[in-house]
């Protein structure tokens, strides 16, 4: 499943930057499942066929329906350049059944060391 483009963007009163996203293919649920090696996954399975969304805390978040060819996500604006392509590794890497997670798991550490930097002042 891929990113194929934003479809819609703006900037949000909290501070964030929103884009939608539309993808290669429908959200699978187990993407929301294999999106909490990297994050907090809430879900409303009552809701349509399914509303998750993902918090990475001073990265972005991602919402959006089981079943849906876009998402939502809010990027924190100050590192939005450092965390979008991580998020398209995200999409990208994404396989039903197996992921390289050690590799996925070493970049996310790299970046979020930059984010750290570029927050706080320090890792």
């Amino acid at each position: 499943m891929r990113i194929l483009r934003s479809v819609r963007h703006k900037s949000c009163a909290d501070g964030t930057f929103m884009k939608e996203f539309l993808l290669s293919a429908p959200v699978p649920a187990g993407f929301f499942s294999y999106l909490e090696n990297f994050g907090e996954v809430e879900s409303l399975p009552n809701l349509g066929e399914g509303f998750y969304k993902f918090e990475k805390p001073d990265w972005f978040s991602i919402k959006g329906f089981a079943g849906d060819t876009t998402v939502e996500v809010r990027f924190k604006k100050e590192v939005m350049d450092l965390t979008v392509n991580f998020l398209y590794l995200l999409f990208s890497s994404y396989r039903e059944g197996s992921v390289d997670l050690p590799v996925l798991k070493q970049r996310e550490e790299a970046v979020g060391k930059r984010v750290r930097e570029h927050l706080y002042g320090h890792d």
